[in-house]
């Protein structure tokens, strides 16, 4: 049996949302981000006319287009909107999986038996922007790969379609940068060597694109020639991330503990940055000698920057302390979670940080989370560094 996969994309989501809130912003160029030394998080298609595009500073965005309306993201308007959609779907369709806020595949083998795969998914299309407003395209066919791929040459507000027989006709003409695996770097080094469209990277032998960008050669080969077994995974939404440290000895060292907190913030966001997670709540737990336990939280802007939630589970850690007791246990927790990434968490809107965060990343994934680390999630009162590393 072939597989019935469909790649659903809301349009322009966060300019979609902001619209929503405000029809004076309907056709005209839209920004969505930061001040003026930010990043753009979204731009309506109106913008993209001019080469505007999201992660671009919105200075040179604004040089590009010098008319458009920058407008600051309502994060969590975004998360219940996304809430909103994904609860539709879901009840329609036998498999759903959330790839990001506004990005969503379906599975729907065997159901063109009862009804059509493709008037079911334009049925679901059209019910998301009735109940919603939100404009979406779709793209269905027998993998993700292709499916995803058929969306963004559909976009704003497409249907499309791509049966087996279809699938080469439609990869061959497209550049290599449609593929979602092909990042600026891997399409720079096939550019070099004449290899820009999806037919002509397809034609290449495994094994040369294996010596040249390594064991991800032969999925890209695969995915090139429009192959992709990867299947859609069940959607569950993921509640929370915590830590938590039970001191050796029980202590009134606030600034040992204060080390504690800023490293067990940072090892957290990095973890919500490498899922692709965004937290609205950060929560702080303490426990005194006497076992007795209390928490306090915060309501936060959608994000996963650990100087952000550093300082606020600092702030929360410094009104919760208030007895002169010595403390058993600390912990950190961020809840609230909704999936997302730079683009759309922009790290407090500079382009700077965001730049600092994606080389700090980069350097994590290689060589492990402590490779490097802020120097506040360090405790250097006896002399040494470890005390970061005892998390539970």
């Amino acid at each position: 049996m072939n597989h019935a996969i469909a790649h659903m994309d809301l349009d322009a989501f966060f300019v979609s949302c902001a619209r929503l809130q405000n029809s004076d912003l309907k056709g005209i160029p839209l920004i969505i981000g930061g001040g003026e030394r930010g990043v753009v998080a979204s731009c309506s298609y109106e913008a993209r006319y001019f080469g505007v595009r999201s992660a671009m500073p919105i200075q040179m965005a604004l040089k590009l287009c010098p008319d458009a309306k920058v407008v600051k993201g309502d994060y969590e308007m975004f998360s219940k909107l996304s809430h909103d959609v994904t609860e539709i779907i879901q009840q329609r369709v036998p498999v759903m999986e959330k790839a990001s806020i506004d990005e969503f595949y379906l599975d729907l083998t065997g159901m063109d038996k009862f009804f059509g795969c493709y008037q079911w998914t334009q049925e679901i299309a059209s019910q998301v922007t009735k109940e919603t407003g939100l404009p979406i395209s779709f793209a269905l066919s027998v993998n993700k790969t292709v499916s995803k791929i058929g969306t963004g040459e559909s976009k704003p507000s497409g249907k499309l379609e791509i049966n087996e027989s279809q699938i080469k006709p439609f990869l061959n003409p497209l550049s290599i940068r449609k593929i979602p695996m092909v990042g600026e770097a891997t399409f720079r080094l096939l550019s070099r060597i004449g290899i820009r469209t999806i037919k002509t990277l397809s034609e290449m032998p495994v094994l040369a694109l294996q010596q040249m960008i390594g064991k991800n050669g032969t999925e890209l080969w695969r995915k090139a020639n429009g192959i992709d077994e990867t299947p859609v995974i069940p959607y569950s939404e993921r509640k929370s991330i915590s830590k938590e440290h039970t001191f050796s000895n029980d202590t009134m060292d606030v600034f040992a503990i204060r080390s504690l907190i800023s490293g067990m913030a940072e090892e957290l966001a990095y973890q919500l940055r490498k899922e692709k997670w965004l937290t609205s709540i950060v929560v702080i737990k303490i426990r005194y000698a006497n076992f007795d336990t209390e928490t306090k939280q915060c309501k936060v802007a959608y994000t996963a920057a650990d100087h952000t939630l550093s300082r606020i589970a600092q702030d929360l850690f410094n009104k919760i302390y208030t007895r002169r007791m010595r403390l058993r246990l600390v912990g950190l927790r961020f809840t609230g979670l909704v999936h997302g990434s730079h683009q759309m968490n922009l790290f407090e809107d500079t382009e700077e940080l965001m730049n600092l965060y994606q080389t700090m990343d980069r350097i994590k994934n290689r060589f492990g989370a402590d490779a490097v680390r802020r120097a506040s999630g360090f405790d250097f009162s006896d002399g040494t560094a470890d005390a970061p590393k005892t998390y539970k």
